[in-house]
């Protein structure tokens, strides 16, 4: 006992009498510490007592569209843990290819009781989809908050990064950089954040560039979230003799790398390739790639709290709740090419 005591002191950075005052229930700690203790508690991988066991506030659903692309877990462990401290317990569901459906996944979430659901890159975010799906659910009394999307029909509260932004930190980082022919490789053009990008980069390399949209336009690549998906779209903007390439994923960012040094071109010295959302571990590629940081804790953490309010009574706005994001420079951009 004294040896597990130490290490969770250790990991808590408290001491060992705090350790055994919170395991054994005793007053006279801080919550925060208690909070500090339990947490090393599960980082050391202990079982807590059942004393400390907490009453789940009740079940909340968080539906996300896959695991492979690592944004995703991201998510999920920010909205896990803030709902954790809450008292409430999360149900995570994900969507696979020939699997189940967003609407099969909602169905069934509502079926088990969930006092919420949260949808993080949802068909909420797809404008051919039919958005009554969420006046369904409102109408049986389960409130939703939507992620990274926007549909002025659908009543709850949305979270999203500001997707025009982003395309304006990557164009002006890059045309500062000296490069003049950059293109864009991203989704589907039917979803939301798909055409604010686009929106954000024809501005930008307008008024960094001096390109009209239609020139903006021609380097535009549509294709798949995934490094398949980023390799087709590099291989077409390189035919159009691009230097730098700005991704809507750092997925893409990874498969538009690899597709440059396919064809015998360095990255950064010939190319420059730009990700979107800073995956977790994106930061030890190599080259380490350049991004722009989705501000993935903070937009967790806002619509965990916009849920909340829902779940007490008390809706946030039905707006869109909008985040700042941040470019990061790393080593896969670099001066144009001569």
């Amino acid at each position: 006992m004294t040896a597990r005591l130490a290490d969770i002191a250790a990991q808590a950075g408290v001491s060992e009498a705090t350790v055994s005052r919170v395991l054994n229930g005793k007053p006279g700690v801080a919550a925060a510490t208690r909070e500090s203790v339990l947490a090393a508690l599960d980082v050391l991988g202990y079982e807590r007592p059942v004393r400390l066991k907490q009453r789940s506030e009740g079940l909340v659903g968080l539906i996300i569209p896959e695991l492979d692309n690592p944004i995703f877990p991201a998510f999920a462990q920010v909205i896990g843990q803030a709902l954790t401290r809450q008292g409430y317990t999360p149900v995570l569901a994900t969507q696979t290819p020939g699997g189940s459906t967003e609407d099969e996944l909602t169905e069934m979430l509502v079926a088990r009781g969930v006092s919420g659901i949260i949808f993080v890159s949802g068909l909420h975010a797809d404008t051919t989809a039919d958005t009554q799906r969420y006046d369904q659910l409102r109408a049986k009394g389960v409130p939703h908050v939507l992620i990274n999307g926007f549909s002025p029909q659908v009543k709850a509260p949305f979270v999203s990064p500001d997707d025009r932004a982003a395309m304006d930190l990557a164009v002006t980082h890059l045309a500062a950089l000296g490069h003049r022919r950059i293109g864009l490789a991203l989704g589907p053009k039917r979803f939301v954040p798909v055409q604010r990008k686009i929106e954000g980069f024809v501005a930008a390399m307008h008024t960094r560039l001096g390109l009209s949209e239609d020139e903006a336009q021609q380097y535009v690549q549509h294709s798949l979230y995934t490094l398949e998906g980023g390799q087709a779209a590099a291989s077409a903007l390189l035919d159009r003799d691009c230097t730098a390439i700005v991704c809507a994923s750092d997925m893409m960012a990874l498969g538009a790398i690899r597709t440059a040094r396919h064809r015998g071109l360095e990255v950064p010295g010939q190319v420059s390739v730009v990700g979107f959302d800073d995956s977790p571990l994106i930061a030890f590629t190599d080259p380490p790639l350049t991004t722009i940081r989705q501000p993935v804790p903070a937009m967790g953490q806002a619509a965990v709290r916009a849920l909340l309010e829902e779940i007490a009574g008390t809706p946030a706005p039905h707006s869109e709740f909008v985040f700042m994001p941040e470019l990061v420079v790393r080593g896969s951009t670099a001066s144009a090419p001569r």
